[in-house]
């Protein structure tokens, strides 16, 4: 499982023209998932995001966590996450997980976030404009 963690303002993404899901701040997150993945490494990852601390505190030192700082989470799946360039100009997305397992996984993980904080989403499989503010910028991977 591979999570890319963006600090961010408002964000947005779209799906045919319209918003399906919008935050003001917080952090955006692209999400991918590969064989192997399984409900502990999300469980495992969901508490490491959201403990995560790379929000200002009253020092304006990244020390707080998204707990902490308030604000919201816009997950988006992102099986390209897993694509591999490394043989050519077409990359490979092979060890990206497949459809209907990633989806289950990837509808816990959301499941798991809510746990601590409000989360908006994209829609699985779509073709999605995603409209990112990256604050800082401040861009973690964070891979099980």
């Amino acid at each position: 499982m591979r999570v890319l963690v963006q600090r961010s303002g408002k964000s947005s993404v779209k799906v045919d023209g319209k918003i399906v899901g919008e935050i003001d701040q917080g952090l955006v997150l692209l999400v991918g998932f590969t064989e192997g993945d399984s409900l502990d490494t999300i469980h495992t990852l969901a508490r490491k995001v959201v403990q995560l601390r790379i929000f200002p505190d009253e020092n304006d030192v990244m020390n707080k966590s998204i707990i902490d700082f308030g604000g919201s989470i816009l997950s988006i799946s992102q099986f390209t996450l897993y694509g591999d360039a490394s043989k050519g100009n077409r990359p490979s997305y092979i060890k990206a997980m497949k459809g209907e397992n990633a989806i289950k996984l990837y509808e816990t993980f959301n499941d798991e976030l809510r746990k601590y904080v409000n989360v908006e989403t994209g829609v699985f499989g779509a073709d999605m404009d995603v409209c990112i503010e990256n604050i800082g910028p401040t861009t973690i991977l964070m891979e099980r």
